[in-house]
């Protein structure tokens, strides 16, 4: 698949699982659960993890900061989450219809970037750059780079989101940037990492409750749907199941043969929460300051 279709498969994926999440289940965010001891796995409970994770989240925000830029802000949540705390914050989202979701939400509260956050341009300086499962999307050397310029001096970057781990096999679950790789590269900036903490235990369930869904509910909806269609519509539905085949074919196999499962997130991905301080001027070195284009 091109990039561009990714991005638009990508982009449409999102805004059905927001529109079904708040229908559905009342969720307010896009995001996984932080599943607490005495959490029962369920989906019913999706919704007490997922505040579980925003408080986490906002937990780790370190003391004196005023300004946030939200990376990937989805609905607006967890940004009225941390206005309602009086912290100033501008969003960046590349989703028109999230954007607007923002904008109902927050009003004229807060500043939308409605680009890619590699394509941003401001003047605006952050105390606190936050990527709440968005730093995944984003070329992670512009993303470091971008953010270092954003960065007010002795700023803030953090991250929750999950990594590709180096193991042997594929995971049927995508996404994440290689950790040993972003290791790498966000050792050329003059960061200094403040926390590391790995939560793939605390935000493993999410997946298994997901893949409950669509095994129980997903699949025969869409077994259901292909059989009217074939009872009516039997020359066309004969021609669209050969001619997408291959498509059909790939998407049985990612979501509905049971392959997508927590044990497999676990083996596969890591899922950390990373905070990184920007050194303060006096402590940069000659040698990153003429490596590094800020």
């Amino acid at each position: 698949m091109k990039k561009a279709e990714k991005h638009v498969s990508r982009e449409v994926g999102l805004e059905i699982g927001s529109i079904c999440g708040r229908y559905f289940l009342k969720l307010e965010d896009l995001h996984y659960g932080y599943w607490t001891n005495g959490l029962e796995v369920d989906i019913t409970n999706l919704h007490i993890a997922q505040a579980n994770y925003s408080k986490f989240l906002i937990s780790r925000i370190p003391d004196g900061v005023k300004t946030i830029l939200d990376v990937g802000c989805g609905t607006g949540a967890i940004t009225k989450r941390l206005l309602d705390l009086g912290y100033h914050v501008d969003c960046v989202s590349p989703s028109a219809f999230f954007a607007e979701q923002s904008r109902m939400l927050l009003g004229d509260k807060i500043d939308v970037f409605e680009c890619r956050y590699e394509d941003v341009e401001t003047a605006k300086r952050y105390d606190l750059i936050l990527f709440a499962e968005s730093f995944q999307y984003i070329d992670p050397q512009e993303a470091l780079r971008k953010t270092f310029s954003f960065l007010n001096d002795a700023g803030y970057m953090l991250i929750c989101d999950f990594f590709r781990k180096d193991v042997v096999g594929k995971s049927r679950q995508g996404g994440g940037h290689r950790l040993s790789h972003f290791y790498d590269l966000v050792a050329k900036y003059d960061f200094e990492p403040v926390e590391d903490l790995d939560i793939t235990v605390e935000t493993t369930p999410t997946i298994d409750i997901l893949a409950d869904a669509l095994k129980n509910v997903g699949q025969p909806v869409l077994r259901s749907g292909l059989r009217l269609l074939s009872g009516r519509y039997p020359v066309l539905f004969k021609f669209l199941t050969w001619k997408y085949r291959k498509r059909l074919s790939k998407i049985n196999k990612k979501y509905f043969e049971g392959a997508r499962t927590g044990e497999d997130f676990k083996k596969f991905k890591s899922y950390r929460l990373l905070l990184y301080k920007k050194a303060p001027p006096f402590l940069l070195s000659q040698e990153s300051r003429g490596g590094i284009s800020v």
